[in-house]
């Protein structure tokens, strides 16, 4: 059996203040960290440990227990290869202001060092923006600077890099032209901020280096955000398996600070509402996503403040929810639905990603809708059933490779084909081809009764011809029965369509099957109130962050009510 006092102390700690944390930790000792100490294929190097914390305390700052609970579990390595270590993914998420980068980079620092004794153990900042990991950068540059007489004996150092002279080791930074940085033998990389990532191609390109040096590691500490569906959703998936038993083949170590639920977010406030004295407010329930909260009276002050602004500005409620308390929200006045929401509409048993499934629908009544504003960028279509109450889509959307916007777009393109990557394809040609489309629309009308297909005005004269070429009816006023439907006034379907959709998703009455690029779409969809009090639907972005597979759905449900029953027409 291991003994580590600083985990042990911080293992007491947890116990015996159950409040401070969420269940993201204590699942983490329980089916992580005990069961590594227990293990007898499993070194502890407690000298290092010793010497690690002597280093940063002496140069940076006294470390918070939790903080050298986190160091201790570095220095676990394979019995029968101390070259491996135990844990070579790290994720450390907590909330904004509780020093991510004071936590990480002076160990990050130490590792360069002759007392590690690894050499070349060269050590990736990542980051989205030179900012970013600058910052990082910046807390080993400076404390260099502060103590330049003693530590110019063991670095040479610039604005760029740290070099050790004894190990030969590397920190050096990196923006986010991931294009040069292939092959690099790194001994560690830190990924700052993954929520900002909304790929893979920037994290993989970096990743590629590992493996080549002993102890190799990845490191990632983040807040949470606002992008969905993103690497750090997909880390936290993951996490949620390994803290929950299953088996850790990977190495993953996460160690999540969030808060339990919104509701605890507002118990320290009501003191202060009560009374008015912000030394009377009890923060112990925000410490679960602020472990330095007990330790830091400004961060205190500064959520106490930042809380307050919440209040008064309804715009500052998603990042403060996110940041600030790692519970991932949307703007509710916003948000065509939650994220929560749209994973349930995907998902079956949405922790185990299993998907919604439709049972057998060949020869179901069937609405077709179609959207796209141009066809040298994005274009959909998909099919809308109703079973038991239930609303099922299964869409197709066409991406055109050589729209300007394309390299900017942040979708995993590179995962087609992969489960949950299957309903879209990307079209290396100028533009899309519209009767590819439409030719895919006639396919799969074979298997189905097809009531209607919807589309808006926009661009509608183009499909007109080629639906009439293949002999399908127009709906006119000669002709009221004809198959293809223009919508003439759009934002008056969405302001019909947007309250039922909203009450269907609130009520899980929506099945978009496993489709990676539709929950995109909705979370890039907002709803805004019009002047004329009608709601109506907006891109949250609109270059990037593209809608049209929703607006295809939105479309289709605009005649809903004709898969309720067989309409005669006499």
């Amino acid at each position: 059996m291991i003994y580590c006092k600083e985990i042990e102390d911080y293992i007491k700690f947890v116990e015996e203040n159950p409040d401070e944390t969420d269940d993201e930790i204590k699942l983490l000792i329980k089916n992580i960290v005990k069961p590594t100490l227990s293990r007898d294929d499993v070194f502890f190097d407690s000298e290092m440990l010793d010497k690690a914390i002597q280093y940063c305390e002496k140069w940076y700052y006294k470390l918070f227990p939790y903080q050298k609970f986190a160091y201790a579990l570095f220095f676990m390595y394979d019995k029968n290869n101390p070259d491996i270590v135990i844990f070579p993914d790290i994720l450390i998420m907590m909330a904004r202001g509780n020093g991510k980068d004071g936590m990480i980079m002076p160990l990050a620092n130490f590792l360069q060092t002759h007392y590690y004794g690894v050499k070349n153990y060269h050590i990736d900042i990542v980051a989205t923006s030179e900012e970013q990991a600058l910052n990082s950068f910046n807390v080993v540059y400076q404390m260099l600077e502060d103590n330049k007489q003693v530590m110019r004996k063991f670095f040479y150092w610039n604005k760029t890099e740290v070099i050790n002279k004894k190990t030969h080791s590397v920190l050096r930074f990196n923006t986010s032209n991931a294009k040069t940085k292939d092959g690099k033998q790194t001994g560690m990389i830190i990924f700052n901020e993954l929520h900002a990532y909304e790929d893979y191609k920037q994290l993989n390109v970096y990743s590629s280096g590992l493996g080549k040096i002993r102890h190799s590691r990845t490191v990632t500490i983040t807040t949470n955000g606002t992008v969905r569906d993103g690497p750090l959703d997909e880390k936290l998936r993951l996490s949620k398996q390994i803290l929950n038993g299953e088996e850790n083949f990977l190495g993953l170590l996460p160690i999540i600070y969030k808060m339990k639920n919104k509701k605890l977010v507002d118990v320290p406030m009501k003191q202060f509402l009560e009374t008015k004295n912000k030394n009377d407010i009890d923060v112990t329930a925000w410490c679960q996503a602020n472990p330095s909260l007990r330790y830091m009276p400004v961060l205190r002050n500064e959520i106490i403040k930042d809380y307050i602004k919440m209040q008064k500005q309804k715009s500052y409620r998603v990042e403060f929810y996110a940041k600030r308390m790692n519970i991932p929200q949307q703007d509710e006045e916003m948000a065509v639905a939650e994220w929560d929401l749209i994973e349930k509409a995907s998902y079956s048993d949405v922790e185990n990603e299993i998907p919604r499934a439709t049972g057998d629908i060949n020869g179901n009544l069937a609405i077709v809708g179609i959207d796209f504003a141009s066809l040298n960028d994005f274009a959909s279509s998909g099919f809308l059933f109703k079973k038991n109450g239930e609303y099922i889509w299964r869409q197709r959307t066409w991406i055109c490779s050589k729209s300007k916007f394309f390299g900017d777009i942040k979708f995993p393109f590179d995962n087609r084909g992969q489960e949950g990557f299957e309903d879209f394809e990307v079209v290396n040609t100028e533009t899309i081809d519209a009767e590819d489309i439409i030719l895919w629309i006639l396919s799969e009308m074979t298997k189905y009764n097809v009531k209607k297909i919807v589309l808006d005005s926009y661009r509608y004269k183009l499909l007109e011809e080629i639906f009439k070429k293949y002999g399908v009816s127009i709906e006119t006023k000669e002709n009221p029965y004809g198959l293809v439907r223009m919508i003439r006034y759009p934002a008056s379907i969405a302001a019909i369509v947007a309250p039922r959709i909203e009450v269907a998703f609130a009520n899980g009455n929506i099945n978009i099957g496993n489709s990676a690029i539709m929950r995109w779409a909705i979370n890039n969809t907002c709803v805004k109130n019009g002047k004329d009090g009608n709601k109506k639907y907006e891109k949250i972005e609109p270059k990037l962050r593209k809608n049209d597979p929703f607006m295809a759905f939105v479309a289709a449900m605009s005649v809903q009510e004709l898969l309720d029953v067989e309409v005669i027409y006499v």
